[in-house]
């Protein structure tokens, strides 16, 4: 439904830009009948917009989550396709009148009488335009006949099915604690939680993803300590709680028989109602749950309640949201993860297996029980329901094989398995409309799939999920859909990058599967594989081939198709890929990373809407002339691919925001120039939203108009000669939004003078060059000694000891030098670097000494040294660093570690 809305919106803003457009005023000053169409044009894109506008709000008032109401899904389904057309459509029309294109509004007018085909093309527009309004209104009377809604379902019909879905879950959170496998540390952390000596009353938060075992949990603890509590209460909330009546139900649980005949609360107040229970709960040591909570507002709109006497008490809340487990203080929330494999094993065995002999597996269905169970990764909810419901299948490997082909069916239809997908899709259906579209998205990527967060962003903004907030940049309010979606348990996070930002984050696979199960019933996506089964009636927008994607083009229909993205390395240069794509004229995304192409088709301009171009690693060595044609380029991706050069056209793409272009000359990145950028085009400064440029090669003119691009945000440029400096930080300095800048010079020896560079706001920077000895004091690094966070000096050839000018960025998390000092001693003193977390000490030939001060470093958790052929004596001080987990050497011989060698190759000590 999430999808269809998103539909309807889109389309209205489509129609809207064209009512906008000055064709249509002008076409009422022409008396010629030719301009006719374009004011029957006009008649009909206001009258779909009424009928969409009123269907929007439809959709927004109803927005029904019950996936049993077959004829409202349905419905639902044909107006997502109504919806797709009628912007399909005014794509056309935006691009047919596109002034880029035609030389301007009134040039096109004339254009009319001297092209016959640009007239024939709007009345074609105007002819598919009245079909689709005669299909909305034939959708209004089917859903009238078939699709009936009363006024109590109009407003109640959500929160009436989210409560059936809390009730059919609440259920599963009661284990037998004879089946629970892995908590034994969170009951004994809950418990000394819960008995600690503190007296005042304390808040403790237990979250994570739904079906983590975090009701299990603390149901387990709750009934063991509630006897040492003179009162105790446990309230379970939904979203759409309302205070007065977790109020009541409070009032209830803590009261006995007599005190509620007394206390008449049915017609009390809010007010009222605080002040009993506050009333209730003085001078007592009270232990009270409150379940599954789903904002922060939930449990800050009663806190005045909660009587603090100093006797101990104690208030547990249960979440999926992270924002919620911050309402306690940090070392009273317990994050639930998922259970390693062996104790996933164990639990899963003994519902799967609980007729046999110990538990134990039969030999013939260990393979696919171990599938079946990396499938849950190590969800408790998901291994008790799958366990339970193989225990009555035939212990057949047919049998276990068809439920784990057939998972994500089995989620959906199965049952058995309501309660598990109660628990899940209640954390689907709590999510906000912005979020729902950016979820489903996820499972378009293969099971196991790491998502990269800037990618993921760039991907959510080309399908136009992601709306304008205020002065935020799109990018900036993606990445806050994301911060949202990890906060809310729906996605995890695999990796972080060294100042603690989310780098890599994936889906949960049980996730995963419901989610698929999903995009399929709302026609969403398709996933392609080799074993799909496909519905040639079936309305495909976005396709994810995973495998087998040369089958693809015969078996389906491809026309309306939005999205395409391919993970199947065995597409070469297929029919899909060479002739096929520039028919797809309606494409937005067009994702063919890591393929053996070579060739972009020249037709490719004919993707006129198309906003994301991802040809990462593929082997295409040049770009057609009809690039020009992408006005609306927004992501052009060609890192790792065989392009050196980028055609003049390129900088009419006035809308591209982030162009990546970079090749690896040598991936052991011993040498000096280990990478190469792009040559690009005079011009540049027409790329003025241009947020993301990895990497050019630079020249004279380049360097002087990158002082225009005044968005960017992450900068690259290879092959900077000397007298290039002084434009080059004049160009830098007047990006005030740069975040992430590096300079490579064409040679070793070059020196680059970059004193005057000024950049307050950098927070990563990367200076391979030969520097000037007072570099460290300029500027850059005075200016900037808050913000940066991440700093790399390579081929710096400095004399003097460069660590005591660093130290003063206190903020510095990653510091790597690579024969950027020529000296022989390196002492880091007590006090420095105190945030650092990875260092790295590369090929320096001279230096015999590395000495570590009591104090210093003193968040360090990684050392890295490479090719330090002098450096035998093991650093003096090392044991200082209470944080460090790996020192990793390569290259480098200690004396004492390995006797009777000389060297020791890729050598690592784990300090413990």
């Amino acid at each position: 439904m999430a999808e269809a809305a998103a539909a309807i919106v889109t389309a209205l803003q489509l129609l809207g830009q064209a009512l906008a457009t000055e064709i249509v005023k002008e076409a009422h000053s022409h008396a010629s009948e030719s301009f006719s169409t374009i004011s029957n044009l006009e008649v009909r894109i206001k009258k779909i917009r009424s009928e969409l506008r009123v269907m929007q709000s439809f959709l927004d008032q109803m927005e029904i989550h019950d996936q049993s109401n077959m004829p409202m899904m349905t419905w639902l389904v044909e107006v997502q396709e109504v919806a797709d057309r009628i912007k399909g459509i005014g794509d056309e029309f935006i691009h047919l009148v596109d002034t880029k294109k035609f030389g301007g509004k009134r040039f096109f007018l004339k254009s009319l009488f001297k092209e016959p085909r640009s007239l024939l093309a709007l009345k074609e527009i105007s002819i598919r335009l009245e079909c689709e309004e005669e299909g909305l209104k034939h959708l209004g009377k089917i859903k009238e006949r078939w699709v009936p809604v009363t006024r109590a379902e109009l407003g109640s019909s959500t929160n009436d099915v989210n409560q059936r879905l809390v009730r059919d879950a609440v259920f599963s959170y009661f284990t037998d604690e004879l089946d629970l496998v892995g908590i034994d540390e969170n009951k004994e952390k809950l418990t000394n939680l819960i008995n600690s000596k503190e007296p005042h009353l304390s808040l403790i938060s237990v979250w994570g993803m739904g079906g983590i075992g975090k009701t299990t949990l603390v149901t387990s603890v709750f009934n063991r300590e509630r006897e040492h509590f003179s009162c105790n209460a446990w309230i379970c909330i939904s979203q759409k709680y309302k205070a007065e009546q977790v109020l009541r139900n409070l009032i209830n649980e803590i009261c006995n028989s007599e005190q509620k005949n007394q206390i008449k609360i049915d017609h009390m107040d809010l007010r009222g109602l605080k002040e009993t229970l506050r009333g209730l709960l003085q001078q007592k040591k009270y232990l009270i749950v409150l379940d599954d909570a789903w904002d922060q507002n939930s449990y800050q709109g009663i806190r005045d309640v909660f009587a603090d006497s100093n006797q101990g008490s104690r208030i547990i809340i249960t979440t999926r949201n992270a924002d919620v487990a911050s309402l306690a203080k940090e070392g009273n929330r317990l994050e639930l993860k998922p259970l390693p494999v062996d104790e996933s094993w164990k639990i899963f065995s003994r519902k799967a297996f609980q007729f046999e002999r110990n538990h134990v597996c039969p030999p013939t269905l260990v393979k696919w029980a171990k599938h079946i169970v990396s499938k849950c990764n190590g969800l408790p909810l998901a291994l008790v329901s799958l366990g339970s419901i193989l225990s009555s299948c035939a212990k057949t490997e047919s049998e276990w094989k068809r439920v784990h082909d057939e998972l994500s069916w089995e989620l959906q239809n199965n049952q058995n398995l309501d309660q598990l997908r109660s628990v899940l899709i209640l954390s689907f259906n709590y999510l906000p409309k912005h979020l729902k579209n950016c979820f489903l998205y996820c499972c378009m990527f293969p099971e196991d799939y790491l998502f990269a967060r800037k990618k993921l962003i760039r991907l959510w903004i080309a399908e136009e999920f992601v709306e304008q907030r205020g002065g935020s940049t799109l990018e900036e309010t993606a990445h806050g859909y994301l911060s949202e979606l990890i906060n809310r348990s729906m996605l995890q996070v695999v990796k972080k990058n060294f100042s603690g930002r989310v780098k890599r984050c994936r889906m949960h696979d049980t996730l995963r599967e419901l989610a698929t199960s999903l995009c399929m019933k709302d026609n969403f996506c398709l996933l392609y594989e080799e074993t799909e089964s496909i519905n040639r009636d079936m309305h495909v927008r976005r396709l994810s081939i995973i495998k087998s994607g040369n089958k693809i083009f015969y078996q389906v229909p491809l026309r309306q198709l939005r999205t395409l993205m391919s993970f199947d390395l065995s597409m070469v240069q297929s029919p899909l890929v060479a002739t096929e794509i520039p028919k797809f004229t309606c494409l937005t995304v067009l994702s063919l990373e890591n393929l053996s192409i070579e060739h972009v088709p020249d037709k490719i301009g004919n993707l006129f809407n198309l906003h994301y171009l991802g040809l990462r690693n593929t082997r295409v060595k040049l770009l057609p002339n009809s690039i020009e044609e992408l006005h609306n380029l927004q992501t052009l991706d060609l890192m790792g691919s065989e392009i050196r050069k980028l055609p003049d056209g390129i900088v009419k793409l006035k809308k591209l925001r982030h162009l990546f272009a970079e090749a690896l000359i040598d991936n052991k990145c011993k040498l000096f120039r280990n990478r190469c950028g792009i040559y690009i085009p005079n011009g540049i400064f027409y790329l003025k939203d241009l947020q993301t440029l990895k990497a050019v090669e630079s020249n004279s003119t380049v360097v002087k108009e990158l002082g225009n691009l005044t968005q960017l945000r992450s900068f690259r440029i290879w092959n900077v000669k000397e007298n290039e400096s002084t434009e080059l930080c004049r160009s830098l300095s007047k990006m005030s939004s740069l975040s992430y800048l590096a300079i490579n010079a064409s040679h070793h020896n070059e020196l680059l003078q970059l004193e005057d560079l000024k950049l307050p706001q950098i927070q990563k920077l990367v200076l391979y060059a030969r520097l000037n000895e007072n570099m460290l004091k300029s500027p850059l690094f005075q200016i900037s000694r808050e913000g940066i966070q991440e700093l790399w000096l390579g081929w710096s050839q400095l004399q003097n000891d460069p660590l005591p000018a660093l130290s003063y960025l206190k903020n510095l998390t990653f510091l790597a030098l690579r024969k950027a000092y020529e000296g022989q001693k390196l002492v880091f003193k007590a006090g420095w670097f105190p945030k650092l977390k990875i260092l790295v000490l590369s090929q320096m030939p001279d230096l015999i000494q590395v000495k570590m001060e009591q104090g210093t470093m003193v968040s360090l958790e990684q050392i890295l040294f490479r090719e330090l052929n002098q450096l035998v004596k093991f650093p003096k001080g090392i044991e200082h660093l209470m944080n460090l987990k790996w020192m990793i050497c390569r290259n480098v011989y200690f004396e004492g570690f390995a006797k009777g060698t000389h060297k020791v190759y890729h050598f690592i000590c784990q300090v413990v």
